[in-house]
This record gives structure tokens, C-alpha cells and sequence, in this order.
């Protein structure tokens, strides 16, 4: 857990924060246009609140508290590379409210992920984003480098 002089604690989420949660989780899934008709089926937001606290699953959260309010979120999941020996960690999901941006949040979220990452003796983090996610990657060019690679992908 980490805390900042402006109140701002980044720790891993307690099941009883689902009610403080869910609502950040529907707002980062509207960011990205799956709400409404598109939102995501009921089951997977449960299945992936579920893997948080489940030992044997590679997904994990951190969470930014403010006065008792959660105004950030990040999941992240560890995997296997054909790179490296150790595994490396893929940052899925990151996400303040909008009257937090420009506040530290989705640094100290990063931070927390990359503590995480040392602690288990990883070395690789790396994450992305859409292109017209102007604020998120404002952020991103400040504590990380864009490898060039454009990402592909398809539904099977």
C-alpha cells in the first residue's frame, strides 16, 4: 500500500469494495464505448472481480482511495514470454474518474503495478491504449516509451 500527502492511498482491492469499484469499471468500459447495448455481459464484470481474489488466477488489481472514495482502478496480469524466463506483466485496465486526471492518480497507479512487478522479480511492463485516448497517453509518453509495435487482432 502507498500513500501521497494529498491523501491518496493505492492498495489492492477487499471484496467488500465491489459496490466503490463497479462504478469506476463502468466507466472505463463506456471510455472504450461497451456500454449500453454494447456493455459487457454481467458475468464477466463478476468473473473478473471474482479473479482478483483468487490465488491461482494471474489477474490482478490495485485500487486509489481518496478520502474514502475510489476514484482509480488498474488490473493487470502476469504471463509467460518467449523472451524471458521470468514472466512479464501486462497492464489491462486503467482508470480515475474524470475530476482526478491531472492529480497523480494513474502515475501512482503505475507505480503500484510496477512495485508489484519487482516484488514477484519481473522486469517487463507494458500496456495499450487506443490513439485518441489523448489524456491516458499524455501520461504514458512521461513514464514510459512507446516500442513502435501496432497491435493487431481478431475474435475467433
Amino acid at each position: 500500500m502507498t500513500t501521497s500527502p494529498a491523501s491518496l492511498v493505492i492498495r489492492p482491492p477487499t471484496r467488500d469494495d465491489f459496490a466503490r469499484w463497479k462504478p469506476l469499471w463502468d466507466g472505463y468500459n463506456a471510455f472504450y464505448k461497451r456500454e449500453g447495448p454494447t456493455a459487457l455481459p454481467h458475468e464477466i464484470t463478476q468473473a473478473t472481480w471474482q479473479r482478483f481474489f483468487d490465488a491461482y488466477e494471474p489477474v490482478h488489481a490495485l485500487v486509489a482511495e481518496r478520502n474514502g472514495q475510489l476514484v482509480g482502478l488498474t488490473h493487470y496480469l502476469f504471463h509467460r514470454s518467449t523472451t524471458r524466463i521470468e514472466p512479464v506483466c501486462y497492464l489491462q485496465d486503467l482508470f480515475t474518474l474524470p475530476t482526478e486526471r491531472g492529480r497523480g492518480v494513474g502515475r501512482q497507479l503505475i507505480e503500484g503495478v510496477c512495485a508489484h512487478v519487482k516484488g514477484v522479480g519481473a522486469h517487463r511492463l507494458y500496456w495499450q491504449t487506443h490513439t485518441t485516448n489523448a489524456a491516458g497517453r499524455k501520461l504514458y509518453n512521461k513514464v514510459a516509451t512507446h516500442d513502435g509495435f501496432i497491435v493487431y487482432g481478431t475474435y475467433v
